[in-house]
């Protein structure tokens, strides 16, 4: 007689593994390729004033990234499971530091980088047409208070089509997914290729050369970094070899960012073939390839565009400055196309890997119990759906200003959330790093099929980089890290309501 299994399968046999080497590698690059590439570096510029120490930020970028995904690839190795980061934090330390991390990336990590990327398709799609506006109201601003309103512009309204429409994608099954990740991120990788290529040997002129390089290592204008505390004066680039560190490590910002969410890889564990093989080989290619184009792609800036033009590029969009010096006014469509290309891919591979993690927290119990399930396509519907709401909901928010003429301007509320987040990313970056050495001292004896590379020298220097950088941001960038703790810090209260009042963990 045949009896019935009453005992539910382990949640990790339900996925299916759809993700080879390739498509894990694309997820990788494809994470961290959006427009900040584009963007950021006017703002480095300004803070280290010379050519040569914008590329050192980006080293240092590239470096920090590198080495940091070598290391997450033991503990990828170790523990191939959905949920990823949240997955080491919780097995080397406790539920908690891991709840902390899935909590901030379902606030404001992951989400909020979903609603920065999918208005900055919209923005370079406003390129091509007036109809997308972030002033062609739908809904005119609704005053909150002083600071703050809420609106719904053809801009705003574009952006979360796109958040709608890839989350619909990706409740769909991992395939639908994959193809898309893969179609745009070779597509936006042969565009930054093109970029490099173009600029370094077609666009290269005698007067940014002589301007850059003659002067490869000296600051000129620079802006100066002030504090809000009192007590710490402001340092300039110009400064002696401190006021250089710190101008680097404020630069980091934006270079950080940039190369973000190369993790996404690990959250989706669960769905990758050979995962003891294929997460680590696709963290080093994936990362590797993004970092070397990242580099190459300040150098063309700088064989075309002098320095004081990158300082000064219109509203920091470098990348189009350097198109148009090439293609004159054609440069600034053939650079929104190419950004549209980049922010599509993007957020596709957010929403794809984001949630992920929702459902591992779920599993254990620390997320609504609706999150854990997958649906007949074995994806996480529920928590694409519960994550697309809320990033929708993060579109619409903004930030109000009023000039001393009383002329009122509005930013996106999560753009300052974001400045927050970078902080408080950097310290989970740092605790999973230190989980290494947690790990090998707890479980000696786990299988371990790849070992950080380096170990321990390269993860203890990445420990020491980062802390050398949260602590000069804690000294100058104050309004954006210590509210950074305190959306981390939130989700203390938020587990621990969750663990009396939630229900038990699923079977696993």
């Amino acid at each position: 007689m045949t009896t019935a299994i009453t005992e539910a399968p382990p949640a990790e046999q339900k996925f299916v593994r759809g993700l080879g080497l390739l498509d894990s590698t694309m997820l990788v690059a494809g994470s961290m390729i959006g427009s900040g590439i584009f963007i950021v570096s006017a703002d480095i510029a300004r803070l280290v004033g010379s050519a040569g120490w914008l590329l050192v930020v980006w080293v240092v970028t590239g470096v920090l990234t590198i080495v940091a995904a070598l290391s997450y690839g033991e503990l990828a190795a170790m523990m191939p499971r959905a949920g990823g980061q949240y997955v080491y934090l919780r097995e080397a330390y406790s539920p908690l530091w891991g709840f902390l991390y899935g909590w901030t990336l379902f606030l404001v990590i992951q989400t909020g980088t979903i609603a920065a990327v999918a208005v900055a398709f919209a923005r370079f799609l406003g390129v091509f047409t007036d109809a997308v506006s972030p002033t062609q109201w739908i809904v005119p601003p609704i005053t909150l208070s002083r600071g703050y309103a809420i609106s719904l512009s053809t801009q705003q309204l574009v952006a979360i089509v796109i958040i709608i429409l890839l989350t619909f994608v990706n409740t769909r099954g991992l395939s639908l997914g994959k193809l898309i990740q893969n179609v745009f991120t070779s597509a936006k990788t042969l565009s930054l290729f093109a970029l490099v290529v173009l600029g370094i040997f077609v666009g290269r002129n005698a007067g940014a050369l002589h301007a850059n390089f003659a002067n490869f290592w000296t600051p000129t204008t620079v802006s100066p970094i002030t504090s809000d505390l009192g007590f710490i004066g402001a340092v300039t680039a110009t400064g002696g070899a401190l006021g250089m560190l710190i101008a680097i490590c404020v630069g980091q910002v934006g270079s950080l960012f940039s190369a973000d969410a190369w993790n996404n890889i690990t959250f989706t564990a669960g769905e990758v073939r050979e995962p003891r093989r294929n997460i680590p080989l696709s963290l080093l290619f994936g990362t590797g390839l993004v970092i070397t184009l990242y580099i190459l792609a300040n150098v063309a800036y700088l064989f075309v565009l002098p320095l004081d033009k990158i300082q000064h590029a219109p509203d920091d969009r470098v990348g189009t400055a350097a198109m148009q010096v090439m293609f004159g006014g054609a440069g600034a469509g053939i650079m929104a196309v190419a950004i549209m290309i980049s922010t599509f891919g993007c957020c596709n591979g957010l929403i794809l890997a984001g949630a992920r993690v929702y459902y591992a927290m779920a599993q254990d119990g620390l997320f609504f119990q609706a999150t854990a399930r997958l649906n007949s396509k074995h994806v996480p519907a529920i928590a694409l759906v519960l994550q697309g709401i809320w990033t929708a909901l993060l579109v619409l928010p903004r930030t109000r200003n009023v000039s001393a003429s009383g002329a009122v301007t509005y930013g996106n509320l999560y753009s300052n959330l974001l400045d927050y987040i970078i902080f408080a990313a950097l310290i989970f970056y740092v605790l999973t790093i230190a989980g290494v050495f947690v790990l090998r001292r707890k479980r000696p004896d786990a299988e371990r099929p790849y070992r950080a590379l380096g170990y321990p020298i390269l993860p203890a220097l990445y420990i020491v980089g980062a802390m050398v950088i949260m602590l000069v941001l804690l000294a100058y960038r104050v309004q954006t890290t210590w509210p950074g703790l305190v959306i981390v810090l939130t989700g203390v209260p938020i587990y621990f309501l969750w663990k009396f009042f939630g229900k038990k963990p699923l079977p696993a």
